[in-house]
């Protein structure tokens, strides 16, 4: 099968960057939005998002966690079993702003299953979903991003990989 590099690391970096200034645009200083990741590789994206945050408005942190949804899916007991990640949000969410955030949004399963966990941690103000990668034409549910890395045509059969240089040496998605 013959993969199809679709941002590179530089390309990256900039898509990073963009969604960081699309994000201020919205939500200014901060002080009252939380940037909660998916687990597993969704919290990758939120850290990078977090941290560009931070040197670009000069912040000492913003509030941000990890949320596993392992338990919350719809096909859990469909799946073969998966140990669940660790859900870290040591806040609560009660009337903020939350940007929940996702590396590739294809069914939108996974989107409903984080919205559906992030209710026991309080009631938000405002959802929005930025993705990296959004693989449209997909949708099982009617989920649509409010930020998006990239848009990617494809089908059942492809799949999209987001390698990290944390965990997998370099930055880049693929189309495989």
């Amino acid at each position: 099968m013959q993969k199809r590099l679709l941002l590179n690391s530089t390309q990256f970096d900039i898509t990073i960057k963009r969604l960081c200034y699309q994000l201020i645009e919205v939500h200014d200083d901060f002080s009252n939005t939380a940037i909660i990741g998916l687990q597993p590789r969704g919290v990758f994206v939120a850290r990078r998002i977090v941290s560009s945050l931070c040197e670009i408005l000069n912040l000492p942190k913003i509030m941000h966690g990890d949320l596993d949804v392992t338990f919350y899916r719809d096909d859990f007991r469909r799946r073969e079993i998966i140990a669940p990640s660790e859900t870290r949000v040591d806040f609560i969410i009660e009337d903020k702003n939350v940007i929940l955030v996702d590396d590739v949004l294809f069914t939108g399963r996974t989107i409903r299953a984080g919205m559906d966990a992030l209710l026991d941690f309080g009631r938000p103000r405002k959802v929005e979903l930025l993705t990296l990668v959004d693989r449209r034409y997909s949708r099982h549910l009617p989920i649509e991003p409010d930020y998006i890395g990239i848009s990617v045509d494809t089908i059942t059969s492809e799949k999209v990989t987001v390698k990290w240089k944390e965990v997998d040496g370099e930055d880049g998605v693929w189309l495989v």
